[in-house]
């Protein structure tokens, strides 16, 4: 199940979070051979036209950590106001099959800019 997370964005700016993964005995996530990636969307019903792809990157895959980033040219073409949002990891199981689990989903908060 993912963790539910409400961010707040500021339109014009480059922003970037890193998220420390751990498994639920408190030691980290190995994520050797995963995928991660993360969008953000309007409303859930949105189509792909209206879709912003975080830059999303593990960036040690031995201690489970992930970055996720928005350039300030990707933030300045959001409207203010509500979005929502997720990030997901994927690998290849041994059976050849893809296996996709949510680790954090939620809603984000595009504050306007005065300054553009």
């Amino acid at each position: 199940m993912a963790i539910y997370e409400e961010i707040t964005i500021d339109q014009g700016s480059d922003v970037a979070w890193v998220l420390n993964l751990v498994k639920t005995d408190g030691s980290k996530k190995d994520l050797t051979s995963h995928a991660v990636a993360a969008k953000l969307k309007k409303n859930y019903n949105s189509d792909s036209a209206d879709t912003t792809s975080f830059t999303s990157a593990i960036t040690d895959d031995s201690d489970g950590i992930v970055t996720l980033s928005l350039t300030n040219t990707q933030t300045n073409a959001l409207k203010a106001g509500r979005y929502v949002y997720d990030v997901e990891l994927s690998f290849i199981d041994s059976d050849g099959n893809t296996i996709v689990e949510r680790i954090l989903e939620g809603r984000a908060q595009v504050t306007p800019s005065v300054t553009k």
